[in-house]
């Protein structure tokens, strides 16, 4: 599809910039900046724009004044220094998860779109424990660098995540429930802020930018490079226990009873699962749904088996639960491999009592009419409680947590379908049906990188005094709003 440029679009854009650039059209400032970069800029009807403007989420229509694919961290700058100068904002983003937020909100008509995602160069410092990222790279990229020096990250779910994203959102990985959010084991970030320059911030160098940075999303700079610390992990015990859906009920209400006792080592997800029917898919799998529990138990092989034995007890159709490197783990959420178009959203939950496991299994179970491919429970508590976050810092010698040092909430629901035009509207009424039979255990504040609209920050940060601070913050270093993220502090 070739979009023709907007002109209305250019033309107020044009109008406020006349002060910074009275003689120079919009497109001719676009054309200095491009002859400037090591990389690309597209303009819309450009042969590159409709491919560079693309997220991940492929139902989400991105349509920037133009789009910036960054060939080197200097183009960060120089393309910050531009939207700057003529009054645009600028909207980083390396794979475009949950770009939903960005386009339905205050969207990108006025804003170049910095894509990053070919910036993916990774560091590893065995003996310190440390990796370094550049802001394109994604956590198979990680993974891959640091398994063979037996050390492991607080990585996603799926190998295409990208690290910088989903850790500035906090982070929510399969080990996390015994290490924290992934945001806290940050220990420098760099990055551009709206004035063009170039910072290196930790606990001592702009600590409260440090501070808002880790947990406080992507409205405070454009990140080149992370740094955050590594597990020494070389083995864990992990897998799937697969029934058929017609058993959700029993499965998942065993699961959530389970869930209350298990040690901080054990992280799982109760899952109701539509594989679609495709050729890709073996066919055990293709057009079939399960009811499963994904689990990740950081103990010996003999431990984890006392662990898992009363959920096994309850004769399981395929049991792929093994000893394994962590690097698997990448595989075990069974996430689409590549780009898809969907419709999903999350919620936390401040407890998962048996008549909230029937309300689930009422909206999206074997007998319900919904058109949720995925719609998972993930078990919280343990490390990613905030109570347990300072200690965890002091015990490890990490800095204090940011600006999400926890999630105040027992257990994390995200729901999602494959959202087409033939389709979207029997998502969105799924997501509504599911999140109104839970609603009577949802708890007071959402996970940002599972907010999937445009919401209030207020519903991220509450009013602890967090949301203050980081609306602070955003006024010391981008005064004028240059910097443009999925979830804005200010809204």
């Amino acid at each position: 599809m070739n979009l023709a440029y907007d002109t209305t679009t250019a033309d107020a854009v044009e109008s406020r910039t006349t002060t910074a650039a009275p003689a120079m059209s919009l497109r001719e400032s676009f054309a200095i900046l491009a002859e400037r970069l090591d990389g690309r800029l597209a303009l819309p009807g450009d042969p590159e724009y409709d491919a560079d403007r693309l997220a991940w989420n492929l139902a989400v229509a991105q349509r920037p004044a133009a789009v910036v694919v960054a060939a080197s961290i200097a183009d960060v700058a120089r393309t910050v220094r531009a939207a700057r100068d003529l009054g645009l904002a600028v909207a980083p983003q390396a794979t475009g998860h949950n770009a939903g937020p960005l386009a339905e909100g205050r969207g990108l008509a006025d804003a170049i779109l910095l894509r990053t995602h070919e910036l993916r160069r990774v560091e590893v410092r065995p003996t310190q424990r440390i990796a370094r990222v550049e802001p394109g790279a994604l956590w198979g990229d990680v993974v891959a660098a640091t398994a063979p020096h037996g050390l492991a990250a607080l990585a996603g779910s799926s190998h295409d995540v990208g690290v910088v994203g989903y850790t500035l959102g906090g982070g929510v990985s399969f080990l996390g429930r015994a290490h924290g959010m992934a945001a806290n084991h940050v220990v420098a970030i760099e990055l551009v802020t709206a004035d063009g320059e170039f910072r290196r911030i930790d606990a001592t160098h702009d600590p409260e930018l440090f501070w808002a940075v880790r947990g406080g999303g992507g409205d405070f700079g454009v990140v080149t490079a992370l740094e955050f610390g590594l597990l020494e992990l070389d083995r864990v015990v992990a897998g799937a226990l697969f029934f058929p859906i017609e058993r959700s009920e029993e499965v998942l209400q065993a699961w959530a009873e389970w869930t209350r006792s298990v040690p901080d080592t054990v992280t799982s997800v109760g899952r109701v699962l539509r594989f679609p029917a495709m050729p890709e898919l073996p066919p055990f799998l293709s057009g079939q749904s399960f009811v499963l529990v994904e689990a990740v138990v950081q103990e010996s092989a003999d431990r984890a088996d006392a662990l898992l034995a009363p959920l096994r007890a309850l004769g399981p159709a395929m049991d792929t639960v093994h000893e394994q490197a962590p690097a698997d783990l990448l595989q075990l959420h069974m996430d689409p491999p590549g780009p898809t178009p969907g419709h999903g959203d999350g919620m936390m939950l401040k407890d998962l009592p048996a008549e909230a496991v029937r309300a689930v299994v009422a909206a999206v179970g074997p007998d319900a009419e919904t058109a949720l491919l995925s719609v998972e429970i993930r078990h919280l508590g343990g490390a990613f409680a905030p109570s347990a976050a300072v200690e965890l810092a002091v015990e490890r010698g990490l800095p204090l947590p940011g600006a999400t040092a926890g999630l105040e909430a027992e257990y994390l629901v995200y729901a999602v379908g494959i959202s087409v035009p033939e389709t979207h509207d029997a998502v969105v009424a799924s997501l509504g049906r599911l999140f109104s039979r839970v609603e009577p255990w949802r708890a007071g504040l959402e996970y940002l990188n599972f907010a999937e609209r445009p919401t209030t920050s207020s519903r991220f940060f509450g009013d602890d005094g967090r949301l203050a601070r980081l609306r602070a913050v955003k006024q010391a270093v981008d005064p004028t709003g240059v910097i443009r993220s999925n979830h804005p502090v200010g809204r």
